[in-house]
């Protein structure tokens, strides 16, 4: 792909993911040359088949756990599987898709002097005792359980990419991500609005894990990539952490009422025990966000569960 005369050369990687893949539906919008790098572990051909014909887009099949040689402007590091049910189907792949794809991606960045973002995640932040959490919090880990490939892998990941910063002077910018929803999540992610949208589309019972009451903050897809790009603009001496979420907190008893709503669904509800270090609370506190980098995500969970619903309409039968 021959680089446009002023543009960007950015490398996406995991960009045929969910959050991806609407990170690189903005890049070609904007003009810039975009190269998206996915092994599809998790990613899907279909969340960016429709770029493929644009002539600043290119699509690689690769697993940042090995190296890649490139030349590119910036790097959004993505790679890596979101999901509880993903991320502990292999938790030794997990975590070295963190920290070996850290060091890899930090590595191309160092060569060509690219800028470099890492998509880290509130997870860094474990069971937290704070609420809601801030950046200067250090967390609350399980360094043993069953979420700690993915917790821990990407605590390390944020490790490398500060240490970079200091030893080799790379501009780096962290975020870390909340709960994030919207088109092209997978059906079968076990996440929590994807398992309410598509049991009640299927007219099943929505499965409730503890008693409904644990919170969570949930950020609309496109408002999430909008602080990405924000973030991966800002000035260079602002590395992050950053958090970019959706402060709005809801228990899951309301989150299943608003799924039932939207899809008109006479789906009832069931309780299950509450899975191994499952957190109770997650919120983040943007003042970082909003002062740094002058966002603030604008979509409501209404809108955003109508627009969530209507693509999962286009993939889920009413039949398991």
């Amino acid at each position: 792909m021959m680089k446009i005369s002023g543009c960007k050369r950015i490398l996406v990687t995991g960009g045929a993911g969910f959050v991806g893949s609407h990170l690189c539906d903005r890049l070609v919008a904007a003009g810039d040359d975009v190269v998206c790098v996915d092994n599809f572990y998790t990613g899907d051909k279909r969340n960016i088949s429709h770029l493929l014909e644009q002539r600043n887009f290119e699509l690689i099949r690769h697993d940042v756990t090995f190296p890649l040689y490139l030349e590119v402007d910036q790097i959004y590091n993505l790679a890596c599987p979101a999901s509880p049910v993903h991320y502990q189907h292999d938790p030794v792949q997990t975590t070295k898709t963190s920290v070996h794809g850290a060091i890899n991606m930090l590595g191309l960045a160092k060569r060509t002097g690219a800028r470099i973002l890492q998509a880290s995640t509130s997870e860094v932040y474990g069971d937290p005792e704070v609420h809601p959490q801030e950046e200067s919090y250090w967390g609350r880990v399980n360094p043993v359980g069953i979420r700690s490939c993915y917790d821990e892998g990407k605590r390390c990941a944020e490790t490398l990419f500060f240490d970079y910063w200091r030893q080799h002077r790379l501009e780096i910018k962290v975020a870390r991500i909340f709960n994030t929803y919207g088109p092209r999540m997978h059906p079968d992610d076990g996440r929590v609005v994807s398992n309410f949208i598509v049991q009640a589309l299927r007219k099943e019972p929505l499965t409730i894990y503890g008693d409904g009451s644990q919170t969570r903050s949930f950020c609309f897809v496109d408002d999430l990539v909008e602080g990405l790009i924000r973030l991966m603009g800002s000035e260079a001496d602002f590395t992050g952490p950053v958090n970019l979420g959706n402060p709005g907190e809801f228990s899951m008893l309301a989150l299943a009422d608003a799924v039932i709503r939207e899809t008109g669904s006479s789906s009832a509800t069931v309780f299950k025990p509450l899975p191994q270090d499952d957190p109770v609370q997650r919120q983040p506190d943007i003042g970082l966000a909003q002062k740094a980098l002058d966002w603030r995500p604008e979509i409501e969970l209404e809108e955003g569960l109508r627009k969530t619903v209507d693509y999962f309409r286009t993939i889920v039968s009413e039949d398991p």
